[in-house]
């Protein structure tokens, strides 16, 4: 049996990977407290009091079914929440509303004084920038492939038509998007010198040159311990279809391990997912991070126990600001 010190699960109402990190933390008998900010109101409650005695802040979360002292909070999964939209307001109110929730419900969270985060959202979204990302890589001595980004077309053609092989775009980061009703998604597609025009100048463009690659590798590191895994796959982007993956346990040379956890450590982070590509020669060569990544079903399909290392991060952590 643990302490009685909860951890705290922010994300959506359905999130199966924060679910298998939950049951994971059941076994260890660490009580929970699994909230989303979009329910705010009736179904999520919130209150903390700042005074000079004590001169640590106070507070509790309430949800139907639990309820959290912010002072004893052992760790926080920062998973995918939500924030509330408040689209029965009218829209000046709405915006109000959403950032009294972003800015009270927020700050409260990140005012607490000793949790372990996973990761912390200020540093998530710190981390999420990829010309940063880059930077740091390559700063590492991770492998880069050539990359421009770019909003000016005579410099994106100089660089398509100067760079050996296929130059692919990609997305500087992923949007919700629709075209005719239809959802859409910006998959890594190549790109020749003649479709660049004038509307690039709209905004930044990622071409990147293409890995010449034998298969992706998707690395999940959790504290101090690396999960990889070959992606098998004749798609340019994996992420178009699935069921066409087959899926391998990888072992990546220790340099590229301790480069990738120095990465996390630089960043304030104690997780990310990083993807990776090898290429003929078995070189590895850095595409990005994602801070908070997906991996529940990495391990349904090949059994690395990358829930249970969630657990032990999330119950190993004794309150020591991160």
């Amino acid at each position: 049996m643990t302490e009685d010190r909860p951890v705290l699960v922010v994300t959506e109402a359905d999130d199966l990977t924060a679910d298998m990190v939950i049951t994971e933390l059941n076994r260890r008998n660490v009580p929970v407290v699994r909230f989303n900010p979009a329910d705010i109101g009736a179904d999520l409650t919130v209150s903390a009091r700042f005074s000079t005695r004590p001169a640590a802040m106070t507070g509790r979360v309430r949800t139907p079914s639990r309820s959290a002292d912010l002072t004893r909070v052992r760790a926080v999964y920062w998973r995918r929440p939500q924030w509330p939209a408040f689209a029965h307001l009218q829209p000046d109110d709405a915006r109000f509303a959403a950032t009294q929730v972003r800015f009270g419900l927020g700050g409260i969270l990140y005012a607490m004084d000793r949790p372990l985060w996973v990761n912390h959202p200020l540093q998530v979204a710190a981390a999420d920038y990829k010309p940063a990302q880059l930077a740091l890589a390559q700063s590492l001595a991770l492998s880069v492939p050539p990359t421009l980004i770019t909003n000016d077309p005579d410099e994106a053609r100089e660089f398509i038509t100067s760079t050996p092989g296929d130059v692919l775009f990609k997305t500087l980061r992923w949007t919700p998007y629709t075209r005719d009703g239809v959802p859409v998604t910006g998959w890594a597609e190549p790109v020749s010198a003649g479709e660049i025009d004038e509307s690039i100048r709209v905004a930044p463009h990622l071409f990147q040159a293409r890995v010449d690659k034998m298969a992706d590798i998707r690395v999940l590191v959790v504290g101090r311990r690396t999960f990889a895994v070959r992606i098998n796959s004749t798609l340019l982007d994996w992420r178009r279809d699935y069921s066409a993956l087959t899926y391998t346990v990888e072992h990546i040379p220790d340099r590229v391990t301790t480069a990738l956890h120095t990465y996390l450590e630089v960043q304030g982070l104690v997780s990310g997912s990083f993807d990776l590509a090898v290429d003929r020669a078995g070189n590895y060569w850095w595409l990005e991070l994602n801070p908070n990544g997906q991996w529940g079903w990495l391990e349904t399909e090949t059994g690395l126990p990358m829930s249970a290392a969630f657990a032990d991060l999330l119950t190993e952590a004794r309150g020591e600001r991160r």
